[in-house]
């Protein structure tokens, strides 16, 4: 077992190494040793679409070419969950279709809640930034940082705050 713990290690060294060196970063082991590109392909995600391994994905999501998701996210698509090409998902978004807060406060009685979820093409969110289930947000907008979406907006908006308004 020696050995391969070795040969591993030098794996690594060299991997963290090569990233600091062709790219000033340096990532988790897990994803020195993960290819985003191939994660996205896997899911089914578009051409050029890419995905780090910290994300998690639940249910049906669906991601258009050339859209870039950050590390540490959370895609839930237990009721449906689309988004399209050349947006930017930051690091620490969350988007969800579905909400347990009746089911929670009911004891368990109430079920689950379940909403299609979309974000259109050319978007940009923010880190950190929070989307409730059956939100919409038309194409080319952006949310800043540590926003609550709880609602939809149309084409252009940009938008913040807890919840999220339309800033300008």
């Amino acid at each position: 077992m020696g050995d391969i713990s070795k040969i591993l290690k030098r794996i690594f060294l060299f991997k963290r190494g090569s990233l600091k060196t062709n790219f000033k970063r340096v990532l988790p082991s897990n994803e020195i040793f993960t290819d985003r590109w191939e994660k996205a392909r896997f899911l089914g995600f578009g051409v050029g679409a890419s995905i780090y391994d910290s994300s998690c994905v639940f249910g049906d999501v669906k991601v258009g070419e050339n859209t870039w998701i950050g590390p540490f996210t959370i895609l839930d698509g237990s009721g449906g969950l689309s988004i399209g090409s050349n947006c930017s998902i930051s690091a620490g978004a969350q988007i969800y279709s579905h909400s347990s807060v009746n089911w929670a406060v009911s004891g368990g009685k109430a079920k689950y809640e379940y909403a299609a979820t979309s974000i259109a093409d050319n978007c940009y969110i923010g880190p950190n930034v929070v989307i409730a289930q059956g939100v919409s947000l038309g194409d080319g907008s952006i949310v800043g940082a540590n926003s609550f979406v709880n609602k939809s907006f149309p084409a252009g908006s940009k938008i913040a705050g807890n919840p999220a308004k339309i800033i300008s």
